[in-house]
């Protein structure tokens, strides 16, 4: 009788980790700045996870980095190995570490920003409670100086300062047939009162020297991008809030584009612990991270 034995494959996560940080990145060398490691490092570990899996991970006939099939089904698989490996980890290394925290920021900001920093402040703080209030910047800064708020991600405003997360271009958006586009007055759908969107969206309504009207408002970027998609206004809203396909090009029907936002982490005074710090810190961080791949 002959045995035949299946070769045993050992997933190494060192290897993955460098395998997802060159997709990440888009290729061998900028990952190697992300892992902080030498480029012939970097091509060593993908040789090494080729040669465990006994298949090629990426097409080496392409300009731009791309994935083979095999590559793809391991991407798919690596994430979720690290991803519990970390989990994993975070969890022995501050298995203690207890506590509350709440934190605030409008719709559009949440859906952005949020995502990735809960992810990573769950897997190290995993006993602590996160408490997540959605609402506008002038419903959120009265509650971070009450202390019903630990920290917010706003927008700097009269009155409302903070530590500069980024700068956020405005754009204006319409339905596709651009109708409400043609109108005059135009019709306008703006954010509530005393909101310094609304303020410098008016500002450059001004100067468009545009008869327009004010005719919807709301205080949520769902709310507006509901009025604009029905075809009954234009708005501006924040680029990265905006969906692609309600975007109009720069100077469309004469508009004049509105001033760029501060968006600012503010703090209250009673936030002073441990939770908020990291929490704090992980947000800086992931804009640090978005901003490095997207440069």
């Amino acid at each position: 009788m002959i045995w035949r034995f299946k070769r045993i494959i050992q997933l190494d996560h060192v290897l993955l980790r460098t395998f997802i940080a060159c997709i990440d990145a888009k290729g061998f060398g900028r990952a190697a700045q992300r892992v902080h490691r030498s480029a012939a490092t970097i091509s060593t570990h993908i040789a090494r996870l080729e040669a465990e899996t006994g298949v090629a991970l990426f097409l080496r006939d392409t300009r731009n980095l791309a994935l083979t099939r095999e590559g793809e089904r391991l991407e798919a698989y690596a994430r979720r190995i690290l991803r519990l490996h970390d989990e994993a980890a975070e969890s022995f290394r501050k298995p203690d570490i207890r506590g509350a925290i709440t934190i605030g920021a409008p719709d559009d900001f949440i859906s952005q920003f949020l995502p990735p920093v809960l992810e990573q402040f769950g897997m190290q703080y995993p006993l602590a409670d996160i408490k997540v209030v959605c609402a506008q910047t002038t419903a959120l800064a009265p509650l971070v100086n009450g202390g019903q708020v630990d920290l917010a991600i706003v927008t700097q405003s009269d009155g409302v300062t903070g530590k500069l997360v980024r700068r956020e271009p405005m754009v204006w958006i319409s339905a596709r047939d651009r109708l409400a586009l043609e109108r005059r007055p135009l019709p306008v759908a703006l954010f509530e009162p005393g909101s310094h969107a609304r303020k410098v969206v008016l500002a450059a309504l001004e100067q468009s020297n545009i008869a327009f009207r004010a005719a919807y408002e709301s205080s949520s970027l769902a709310g507006l991008l509901t009025i604009v998609e029905a075809g009954l206004a234009v708005a501006a809203v924040t680029r990265l809030s905006a969906p692609p396909h309600l975007i109009l090009p720069a100077g469309a029907g004469g508009l004049r584009m509105p001033d760029a936002l501060d968006v600012v982490l503010i703090r209250g005074a009673p936030a002073n612990n441990p939770l908020c710090d990291a929490l704090e810190e992980m947000i800086f961080n992931q804009q640090y991270k978005r901003q490095t791949d997207q440069g």
